[in-house]
């Protein structure tokens, strides 16, 4: 589908500001979707974070750290003031849109509640996608919306069914990867993991069971939890197993190409799993733990499952899964997961909104 012509806004997390090396899997779909909407002709407004690409056109979401007296820090519920910050930050942007609206869409892809909130008040079809299983936060902000303000969509049926409970989600739209980008490799290095070095993603256990199958590991990431890194990761490392550090997109490019297998350890129900999609474009299939949405992008083609948290059991897996077609591996990306399909189905949506 080629078609251009709408003023999309999409409203990114403030968290961290979109552009390379990621963060997260959160800012590497936010930075793909602008960039393919501006490709095809689209007029693209990204609400982010400061120090986002420039490239994008990005518009810094008004992040400003409020001053706190002394008397206001002594009430024991005061919260932090990130949060305060974040909160005025989305309230003037949503101000804005419902005082001067000047986009025929917004697709909010942030994790905030406000944009949920207050779109009543926003005279422009609103669009948000969940990336998270339920927060309180954005199950209140649902609540206290009337009629339907907002077209929900969900990046898995796993996720949909985890929201269902509190709001209906008729639409699933997986997050893509460029495949134009993320190329095959040639493949046969020792096995990678690569995401957030975080408890919830369980790099520790991807060593784990690389010691149990006497293979080399090389992970890649940024550390974001410090504390669980310096208790549990880096004291594994040594002995064919390193940390590369956060690796910009070509780094990654080539290590995930050049690897035999990815390993991938969620310790909690992934929402979907981008680098799970971004192992199988460079061609290289998958192993790890069958939770969340990794059963929908995985199939016995291209990888190989097991129940969440047998490092045993992965371990086994492991040459099993190196051993699979590389080929398969790519089309699975490029027929289930592809950067093409997702904005198909975005921009589709898009304009059966503004219409």
């Amino acid at each position: 589908m080629k078609t251009s012509g709408l003023r999309i806004a999409l409203i990114a997390s403030a968290r961290y500001p979109i552009k390379e090396p990621f963060a997260g899997g959160l800012e590497a779909h936010t930075w793909a979707l602008a960039h393919a909407l501006g490709v095809r002709g689209h007029k693209v407004t990204l609400f982010a974070g400061p120090g986002s690409d420039p490239a994008l056109g990005a518009r810094e979401l008004p992040l400003r750290t409020p001053v706190i007296s002394a008397r206001a820090r002594a009430d024991v519920s005061m919260t932090s003031a990130a949060w305060l910050a974040e909160h005025h930050a989305y309230l003037r942007l949503m101000v804005e849109l419902a005082t001067a609206p000047a986009f025929d869409v917004v697709h909010n892809n942030s994790l905030h509640y406000l944009p949920v909130a207050m779109a009543e008040a926003v005279p422009i079809p609103i669009v948000t996608t969940f990336h998270t299983p339920p927060t309180p936060w954005l199950e209140s902000a649902i609540q206290v919306t009337s009629g339907d303000p907002v077209t929900f969509t969900a990046v898995s049926e796993h996720t949909a069914r985890a929201w269902s409970h509190i709001v209906r989600v008729p639409h699933v739209v997986r997050n893509g990867v460029d495949i134009e980008r993320w190329r095959p490799g040639t493949g046969g290095g020792p096995p990678v993991w690569f995401g957030r070095m975080v408890p919830e993603k369980g790099p520790h256990l991807a060593v784990q069971a690389a010691r149990i199958a006497g293979r080399p590991l090389r992970l890649a990431g940024p550390v974001s939890d410090p504390d669980y890194y310096e208790a549990q990761v880096r004291p594994l490392l040594g002995h064919g197993v390193e940390h590369l550090g956060h690796l910009t997109r070509t780094e990654l490019l080539d290590l995930v190409g050049g690897a035999s297998v990815t390993m991938v350890t969620p310790c909690w129900d992934e929402p979907y799993g981008l680098t799970v999609a971004e192992s199988l474009a460079c061609g290289t299939p998958v192993c790890g733990f069958a939770r969340g949405a990794l059963p929908e992008v995985l199939t016995r083609d291209c990888g190989r499952l097991v129940p969440p948290g047998d490092v045993e059991a992965l371990a086994t897996a492991l040459d099993e899964a190196a051993g699979l077609s590389r080929a398969a591996a790519r089309e699975r990306a490029r027929r289930h997961c592809s950067q093409e399909v997702m904005v198909d189905a975005y921009e589709s949506l898009y304009r059966e909104l503004a219409a």
